[in-house]
């Protein structure tokens, strides 16, 4: 549904499913460029042609909306990563560079969601904080959970998931940088250069039972 203009919808009813959708892709549109603190419910309500009162019918408070978009968004992100990990085939080389693809796919979605994820100004709200250390601490579980499928033991648990946050943060800040600098290189050209860079650095890890991480040999220099 394309977004909605002020007034547009104002004197129309519509189902009680659909007016909610419509009043959070309004609320999305103005927390993506306002942030949270800036956001004003009579703004929100105004994008979405709507009075106050129908708004409040709908969400008791602003934190609510923000809550409710937020979950969606974590939601969206966790799916992205778990059929990037999952898709029947993949090897541990393609599942790297597609979880790394699954988070350029994420902040590269036009409605600005990823920034509710990773650059929310309400980090201080517990509610906030929870949910993104939970969608955090999901992708990172599940890509761990790959890592040690995929290096048949190797590493162990604490080694596996120290590595899926570092690949996860990765993605993440690349994806974002990629973006703020105006996605002037094609987002698969983008995503394929950090997945070569992850990968070069996955291929140094051990397989088998040994857990050893390898360690660059000495130079001999002394100084």
């Amino acid at each position: 549904m394309p977004p909605s203009q002020p007034g547009t919808l104002r004197n129309q009813r519509l189902p009680r499913s659909e007016r909610r959708a419509q009043l959070l892709e309004s609320a999305q549109a103005v927390f993506a460029v306002a942030g949270y603190h800036s956001a004003a419910m009579d703004d929100i309500a105004e994008r979405a042609g709507v009075s106050k009162p129908v708004l409040y019918q709908h969400f008791p408070g602003k934190l609510d909306l923000y809550l409710a978009l937020l979950d969606k968004h974590c939601l969206t992100l966790e799916n992205l990563v778990r059929e990037a990990l999952n898709a029947p085939g993949r090897t541990a080389h393609s599942k790297v560079f597609a979880t790394i693809e699954a988070y350029f796919d994420f902040v590269a979605q036009e409605d600005g969601a990823f920034r509710m994820v990773f650059e929310s100004d309400l980090t201080s709200e517990p509610q906030v904080r929870n949910r993104i250390d939970a969608v955090t601490d999901a992708c990172a579980e599940a890509i761990a959970e790959a890592i040690i499928e995929d290096t048949e033991g190797g590493l162990d648990d604490d080694q596996a998931l120290l590595m899926a946050v570092a690949l996860a943060g990765m993605s993440q800040v690349s994806a974002r940088h990629w973006l703020a600098q105006g996605a002037t290189v094609p987002k698969d050209v983008a995503a394929r250069l950090v997945g070569q860079l992850a990968w070069r650095g996955a291929t140094g890890f051990p397989t088998g039972e040994s857990g050893e991480v390898p360690r660059e040999e000495s130079t001999g220099r002394t100084g």
